[in-house]
């Protein structure tokens, strides 16, 4: 792992590490916490919000509604309030059309500026390449699991995967069905808390792509710097479905990146894959006609009815990345509030404990368990009647879970970290 711990160390995510509070001009002021002691012996946490500057908006930038929760779910995940306020503003009557974006007809010309301005701004936060299409498509990062193979190998065609988590393991068996994939490196047996040392990754020269999953949501373990392909012919493929427009992302590396928007950029049932266009029209015969990515490219991602009003979600939400100043200044604002968690996760004497090395830690999903278990439930009903909800750790590992995305704001973060001392206060 020592390679891995130093590649992790020249990268930008280093930051995580060497500079615990990365604020840029522009970083919005968080109040103080306000702790008051109840009658019952419980604390209840107070804190005004930050924001970016809202899209359409009365509320104050520096403030969030006061009946509004600090949701820490995986997906389907907070979206920035001054989003949903503009959405709100405009679902009944889209720019003077007299109509919802949920009415129109994905072929006018109302809804075509309304994808291609989502596409375009797309294109500027990830500087992505003009030899690479944009699809917005349906039936979430899993579907892509079968795509992927489909649309890129023949049958005997021999694939690698880079298993980190459940979901590229989920990847590699959907594979099994439509090519040769093999397993190179797996985590399971260190309970997927670590990447491996790219040096070390025994892949086939003869692999037609190596598969890989960024950010695994359900572990908290991510990448901060990316293999090469041993094959010259063969192509880095990427589910960046957690951390998508969370930081700048070479996309020239890749052949294939894919990604939900439920995390950081939309809502549920949308998918954006950018694929290298040199990759489009060599489908397997047996793909289904809405899983070939080439109809979809040929088509502008119009060739059947798209998730309209979620594409229009996706465009606001780029729209407010960009007023941010670009993913380089949203990344600085994911680096500060992770880092304020994992410091009060390793600053608490082991009562609280994060499994996953410090080298690859996500920015996104802090996974984190308490040293007496049995308090797990009492930490999360008590969390929400302070307004923080679904911090509870997924099914299959337990523990809690706080996910962080680009629109959990870092007031957010701070009330967390605020109830967690509190907690821990009270019963250690």
């Amino acid at each position: 792992m020592a390679a891995a711990v130093a590649a992790a160390a020249s990268s930008p995510h280093a930051l995580l590490r060497r500079n615990p509070n990365p604020i840029s001009n522009n970083t919005p002021r968080i109040h103080a916490l306000n702790l008051r002691s109840a009658a019952n012996n419980s604390r209840r946490i107070s804190c005004v919000a930050s924001s970016t500057t809202p899209l359409h908006s009365t509320r104050p930038a520096s403030s969030q509604s006061p009946d509004r929760v600090f949701n820490f779910a995986a997906g389907p995940a907070t979206l920035p309030e001054s989003v949903l306020r503009k959405a709100e503003s405009e679902l009944v009557d889209w720019n003077g059309s007299g109509m919802s974006v949920m009415e129109m007809s994905h072929r006018g010309k109302e809804f075509l500026s309304i994808i291609q301005k989502a596409e375009s701004d797309l294109r500027q936060l990830l500087g992505i390449p003009d030899e690479y299409a944009v699809l917005f498509l349906q039936g979430g990062a899993t579907t892509q699991f079968a795509a992927i193979p489909l649309n890129l190998c023949k049958p005997g065609d021999e694939v690698d995967y880079v298993v980190t988590g459940s979901w590229g393991d989920k990847a590699f068996k959907e594979a099994q069905k439509y090519c040769k994939p093999k397993v190179i490196w797996t985590g399971k047996s260190d309970k997927y808390t670590k990447i491996p040392s790219f040096e070390d990754l025994d892949q086939n020269v003869h692999a037609k792509y190596l598969h890989i999953c960024a950010n695994e949501t359900i572990h908290g373990v991510e990448f901060k710097n990316y293999p090469t392909v041993r094959n010259p012919e063969g192509i880095l493929i990427a589910d960046m479905s957690s951390n998508f427009c969370s930081k700048p992302v070479d996309v020239s590396k890749f052949g294939v990146i894919y990604a939900g928007a439920q995390k950081n950029v939309g809502p549920s049932g949308v998918t954006i894959v950018i694929i290298r266009k040199d990759l489009l029209g060599i489908a397997q015969e047996i793909t289904p006609v809405m899983l070939d990515y080439k109809i979809h490219a040929d088509n502008n991602s119009l060739y059947n009815t798209p998730p309209c009003y979620g594409i229009y979600m996706c465009g606001l939400v780029f729209d407010d990345l960009l007023k941010q100043g670009g993913l380089k200044e949203v990344e600085k604002k994911n680096v500060r509030k992770a880092q304020l968690l994992y410091d009060a996760i390793d600053n608490s004497n082991g009562f609280y404990r994060c499994p996953v090395e410090k080298s690859v830690r996500s920015l996104m999903n802090v996974p984190f368990t308490l040293e007496k278990s049995e308090l797990e439930a009492e930490f999360v009903k008590e969390a929400a009647k302070e307004k923080m909800v679904q911090l509870k750790g997924h099914r299959s590992v337990g523990g809690m879970r706080a996910s962080i995305y680009n629109a959990m704001p870092y007031a957010g973060v701070e009330k967390l970290v605020d109830f967690m001392k509190d907690f821990q206060a009270r019963h250690a």
